[in-house]
């Protein structure tokens, strides 16, 4: 399975954890977690949900689905005990792949489900990671900045003024986790402005 397959996988199984959803409900709900930036298709969906059917981790309940005259029924899809299983499978792996940008959004967005230890190491993994990026930037921008021009130059320093944002939150993040009362500190702390 590819990255962006288990991403889409693990975001799906997360939202049928919360409750049954047709397909677009579920849609909706992917555009949520997933964002402005990246677009759920439903030539991407329904082949995901059809893997999905076919390994037995989520099931088409028909029945639920409401019709009425003239309307076609709506095919609604809940977690199995087995989807159940691979969510909790997923959810606990904390390792770089949790990191990483394409999926570090989706396992945010359903950290309310995840253990706090596995919480706390992905934050940590994910900073880590950023700074790393950081250092890169900086060095590379030390070495070519009078061969650049303005509008590159400015690119470079927007993304890396990004990082560092970044970098911050995830810091504020953590010291929440490592708090007590973390998980109701962590949703009750307002938004501060950066």
């Amino acid at each position: 399975m590819s990255r962006k397959t288990g991403v889409l996988e693990l975001a799906v199984l997360g939202l049928l954890h919360e409750s049954p959803l047709h397909g677009y409900e579920l849609r909706k709900r992917l555009s949520a977690v997933f964002g402005p930036v990246k677009r759920i298709s439903y030539g991407s969906l329904y082949p995901c949900l059809k893997e999905l059917v076919a390994t037995g981790l989520i099931a088409e309940d028909t029945a639920a689905s409401v019709t009425g005259v003239g309307k076609r029924g709506r095919t609604v899809y809940k977690l199995t005990a087995e989807g159940k299983e691979r969510l909790q499978d997923q959810l606990g792996d904390h390792g770089p792949a949790a990191w990483e940008d394409e999926s570090f959004g989706v396992r945010l967005a359903f950290f309310g489900q995840t253990d706090a230890d596995v919480r706390l190491k992905i934050l940590e993994g994910r900073r880590t990671r950023l700074e790393e990026r950081r250092e890169k930037v900086s060095s590379a921008m030390g070495r070519t900045r009078e061969k650049l021009d303005r509008y590159t130059l400015e690119l470079q320093q927007h993304g890396l003024e990004s990082v560092e944002r970044e970098v911050r939150w995830l810091n504020e993040l953590i010291a929440t986790e490592r708090g007590p009362g973390s998980h109701a500190a962590v949703s009750a702390r307002p938004r501060s402005a950066k």
